[in-house]
């Protein structure tokens, strides 16, 4: 939490669990009157449990019931720990969306600390475990909305494949865009995505390829045939057996977002990279649609800082919390558990102990004493 005066003010595990608790009655709570669990409760243990690196129903049960006396310093527990059963049928019959805002409003505080200029990337992931042996047309995906600065989720729809795009329109209005910069691959570079953008008055930076033939080729002719003809920025990355070297280029394009019916359009950004390893040299050209005229320098620190979403995000969830092997798959729960996993790594994140993401969950279901640390630093981020 900050203070008046924009300080950190670190609050008590029992203040930040009632935090948790306070957030989560905003959650619509499906299930019978005479139900014998409380709603928030669950989500608490579940929660906490995933951040100590539970990945299934199953093992949210077990860890409830091994830190039952750790809980019951804040939590009621008047029938005990919940079973296996019901964190799997009430996590099939909750809402994902109310669940994510629940926690977007634990981590607001965090949020606020978005700067001007910001990058916030937009991207899909498969929840490949999530599919039934009937469903081998169907693939489960949850799409993000990243603040690549912070490494935190801002939002978070879940989608079946081929509606992706619908999901991320949706997540980019639940989140404030103005003066931030949303980035994306060819997917969301269409008229629907930057309209969504525009109203609430965020620039983009949309990766442009085939499916936008017309415009891919009027970008490609912005550039003339004289390499040199405009203004451009190096980079050079030298590390794990390979340099790779990447140029960019913008140029403005004022003019063609009227004859393309594309709002917005104000510049084309070029990328040139170049790969050499033991096995060779690789090049690759991209193009981007941009809705302001960067210099060459921003364009290669924002396009560099959408990978974060990859890197720092998709990666991070196969390799530390297992999502890829996860194999929730009934009804609403691949989504809601998803969402468990990207908030628990927010909330992992804002530890700055030493130690990779793995060992510190690790850590937080062995040592109660760092689990406390690591809930009472959830506002902590260094501007």
């Amino acid at each position: 939490m900050m203070d008046s005066e924009g300080g950190l003010v670190l609050l008590e595990p029992i203040t930040v669990m009632h935090l948790f608790l306070s957030a989560f009655e905003d959650v619509p709570d499906p299930r019978a009157e005479n139900t014998r669990h409380d709603l928030g409760e669950l989500l608490v243990i579940a929660f906490v449990s995933v951040l100590c690196g539970a990945t299934s129903c199953a093992e949210m049960a077990a860890f409830g019931r091994a830190k039952e006396s750790v809980f019951r310093g804040f939590l009621k527990l008047k029938h005990a720990v919940p079973s296996h059963d019901t964190f799997s049928a009430v996590f099939r019959m909750i809402d994902p969306k109310a669940l994510d805002a629940a926690f977007g409003r634990v981590l607001a505080d965090v949020a606020a600390l978005l700067r001007d200029g910001d990058v916030i990337a937009v991207d899909g992931k498969a929840l490949r475990g999530a599919r039934d042996a009937g469903e081998s047309g169907r693939t489960r995906m949850m799409v993000s909305a990243y603040a690549a600065r912070l490494r935190l989720t801002l939002a978070s729809v879940p989608a079946d494949r081929g509606t992706e795009l619908e999901a991320a329109i949706e997540a980019l209005g639940l989140i404030a865009l103005k003066g931030k910069v949303v980035t994306a691959d060819a997917l969301h570079c269409n008229r629907r995505t930057v309209a969504a953008i525009n109203a609430g008055g965020g620039d983009w930076c949309l990766a442009l390829k085939a499916n936008q033939d017309s415009l891919l080729s009027d970008a490609r002719a912005s550039f003339g045939a004289e390499p040199d003809a405009h203004p451009s920025a190096l980079s050079e990355d030298i590390g794990h057996g390979r340099t790779e070297t990447r140029k960019a280029t913008v140029v403005s394009s004022k003019a063609l977002a009227e004859h393309h019916e594309f709002p917005g359009l104000k510049a084309f950004g070029r990328v040139e990279a170049t790969r050499k390893t033991a096995e060779g040299t690789t090049s690759e050209t991209r193009y981007f649609a941009l809705s302001w005229v960067p210099t060459p320098e921003v364009l290669l620190a924002t396009v560099r800082a959408h990978w974060a979403i990859e890197n720092s995000l998709h990666w991070q969830l196969d390799v530390s919390f297992r999502e890829d092997a996860a194999r929730n798959r009934k009804d609403n729960s691949p989504g809601n558990i998803a969402i468990l996993r990207r908030r628990a790594l927010d909330v992992m994140r804002r530890d700055t102990s030493k130690g990779s993401l793995s060992i510190k969950l690790k850590r937080a279901g062995w040592d109660d004493d760092f689990l406390r640390n690591v809930l009472t630093h959830i506002s902590q981020v260094r501007r």
